[in-house]
């Protein structure tokens, strides 16, 4: 048993998920702006049926060993969803469910060994084709916040929030860091909490807060609420955050942690 059912799992629920938020939005709402700057509602949407046909490509690429390229380039990306964004809600919703169905048939009819196979997106480094569920469930979680329609990063399922923070720190960028540490504050099962500390990021304050907080306040998905500067020699900073942050980091120096095991795992992280 790998995690391969467990992320398809995952994904098949979140992306249930979007497309019943993406169903209740009029011409209307999707016209209106969401949380990206620049981007309505329906440049989330149409940007989300775009990139299943780019996971697509890269699960093809896995399948018959034929380099087919995530996307012919940024431009060409950018300029298809400016194209399309102002589709009426139903064209809209038609697309971003045949996006997700096509890449769901893909993922089913992916040989067993193709999933072990080296790929890669816009950027380095090269990751094996199982890979692309995670980063699918990514766009799926994030950009599920973005359309700024009932659903927050409250809303994300623990082990999206774990499995994403622990990618984040395996490819930090120091150099581009504003933060030197990070304390994450958690509850522990038996009570209390407990801290995982992330030392050595780079310049900056040190700050703390809950994972989902946390993880919310990095993908610049939140202003910092729940988010604190950690004085010096304390262990907690109490008080609803937000407050004397820096701005956030750049989110993910790259699509994928460059020492990822070529077969797919039992379980990830």
């Amino acid at each position: 048993m790998t995690v391969l059912p467990a992320l398809q799992a995952e994904l098949a629920s979140a992306t249930n998920q979007l497309l019943a938020t993406a169903a209740s939005l009029s011409d209307a709402d999707l016209a209106a702006p969401s949380l990206l700057p620049g981007w309505t509602r329906g440049h989330v949407l149409t940007h989300l049926a775009r990139n299943a046909d780019s996971y697509i490509n890269l699960l093809t690429w896995a399948k018959t060993g034929a380099r087919t390229p995530q996307y012919p380039s940024y431009e060409a990306r950018s300029a298809e969803i400016d194209a399309t964004a102002g589709r009426p809600a139903a064209r809209l919703l038609a697309d971003a469910e045949d996006g997700a169905a096509r890449f769901a048939a893909a993922v089913r009819d992916l040989p067993a060994h193709a999933w072990s196979a080296q790929v890669e997106g816009m950027r380095p480094p090269p990751h094996p084709a199982w890979y692309v569920l995670v980063r699918r469930l990514r766009e799926v979680g994030v950009h599920h916040v973005d359309l700024a329609a009932g659903y927050g990063p409250a809303d994300w399922p623990e082990p999206f929030v774990r499995r994403e923070l622990h990618d984040l720190r395996r490819t930090w960028s120091p150099e581009h860091s504003t933060v030197s540490e990070i304390v994450l504050m958690d509850r522990a099962p038996e009570g209390g909490e407990t801290a995982e500390v992330w030392p050595g990021l780079g310049h900056g304050p040190a700050v703390t807060g809950t994972p989902r907080d946390m993880l919310a306040w990095l993908t610049g998905r939140s202003g910092g609420q729940g988010v604190s500067l950690l004085p010096a020699g304390q262990s907690h900073a109490p008080g609803p955050g937000g407050v004397g942050l820096p701005e956030p980091p750049p989110w993910l120096s790259m699509p994928a942690p460059a020492d990822l095991p070529a077969t797919p795992p039992k379980d990830y992280p």
